[in-house]
């Protein structure tokens, strides 16, 4: 097997077509002596050139273009050095260098590809995602973090339960989930991160809060799929003792006959689950008394300056805590931050409480 470059591009039909470097140096441009014909007028006639680095990299360089050549959205100053999956674009055509292992003799000559005819649009495009290397790290475990929130009772503020949250330490990284996720969802690998996150706190930080229930998340894109029921089969193998309750966003929560399905596969396992977010789009009133959850989760947006809110916004509130109670479910706020805030929530019924009133998150290392 032999290592194998190809550039990566979009076909005029939209399809994704590779150029595979078969020699160095592989000159590209807009005339037609070049090995990589462009047909984009934003191209200078001799463009930039590959070569082979000392190194064993390839290295990239800018013939002295008229409208430059970038590497991951940067244009270069002379030239540069490539890694897999660096996102190219000469003036406005955009590649992806990629490296593999293939048969030589399976191997397409250079010159025997057809041109491809490229948008004329100067601007740079994106339709390559940047860091998707450093996100496959991620997901393999380099920089994975995360942290567990206290959930306490309402009235005596005695720690309950934890939430565990994912976070990121990667240096070429986002932090922040939602930034990740975000990221993630541009590669449609969301549950990919949501995966690595949950196994991440299953392994590292579960053991650090032994005896406490654990509440973790699920993306709405794997609540319902085999893989993930699967994962938590393996878990309960591996983990019997341990309390677990799976959160449940409310946008997954749309059909009622795959929910009970669900809810009956989770109870077998001894696994209990929460609806997420209640109340942040629809309130979802007829699943939750057809498949009552063993808790309800008040999303944020409900509880945050309850204790200002108009009288009618309190008594939608109120009357929603009360039906989560008769369906013998248990109602939690999520997000107080003040006591006025957790008053009023005693107040209309809440059992439970999380948010920076009562215990804000604690990152791995200071469990």
């Amino acid at each position: 097997m032999e290592k194998q470059w190809s550039l990566e591009s979009f076909g005029t039909d939209d399809t994704l077509v590779d150029f595979v470097i078969t020699r160095l140096p592989c000159r590209i441009g807009r005339g037609k002596e070049n090995d990589l014909v462009i047909a984009n007028l934003g191209l200078s006639r001799f463009h930039a050139v590959l070569v082979r680095d000392i190194s064993g990299q390839i290295r990239l360089i800018d013939e002295n273009s008229t409208n430059g050549t970038f590497v991951n959205r940067r244009r270069i100053d002379g030239y540069c050095l490539l890694n897999a999956n660096d996102i190219i674009h000469f003036a406005s055509a955009e590649f992806k260098l990629r490296l593999s292992l293939v048969d030589q003799s399976l191997m397409q000559p250079f010159d025997e590809m057809n041109t491809m005819l490229m948008s004329r649009d100067m601007s740079l495009s994106e339709r390559f995602i940047p860091n998707e290397a450093e996100f496959d790290e991620l997901i393999m475990g380099h920089g994975l973090s995360g942290a567990v929130q206290p959930i306490v009772d309402a009235h005596s503020r005695q720690i309950v339960a934890y939430e565990f949250l994912g976070r990121a330490n990667h240096p070429l990284l986002p932090n922040a989930p939602m930034e990740l996720f975000t990221l993630a969802e541009a590669m449609g690998r969301e549950v990919d991160l949501s995966l690595a996150f949950r196994e991440f706190g299953l392994d590292k930080m579960a053991p650090r809060v032994k005896g406490k229930t654990l509440f973790i998340n699920a993306h709405p894109k794997e609540t319902f799929s085999d893989t993930f029921l699967a994962s938590l089969e393996r878990l309960r193998k591996t983990s019997p003792e341990l309390s677990i309750v799976v959160e449940i966003h409310e946008s997954a929560v749309t059909d009622i006959a795959k929910l009970r399905q669900f809810a009956d596969r989770l109870r077998l396992l001894g696994i209990r689950f929460a609806y997420d977010d209640f109340g942040a789009g629809q309130a979802r009133l007829l699943e939750l008394a057809d498949v009552p959850a063993h808790y309800v989760k008040f999303d944020m947006a409900l509880i945050r300056g309850l204790h200002k809110a108009s009288e009618r916004k309190r008594q939608v509130v109120r009357d929603l805590v009360q039906m989560v109670l008769a369906t013998g479910s248990v109602p939690l706020a999520e997000g107080v931050e003040d006591e006025e805030e957790a008053k009023i929530c005693v107040a209309m019924g809440f059992k439970l409480i999380q948010g920076y009133l009562t215990g804000r998150p604690i990152p791995e290392d200071s469990l």
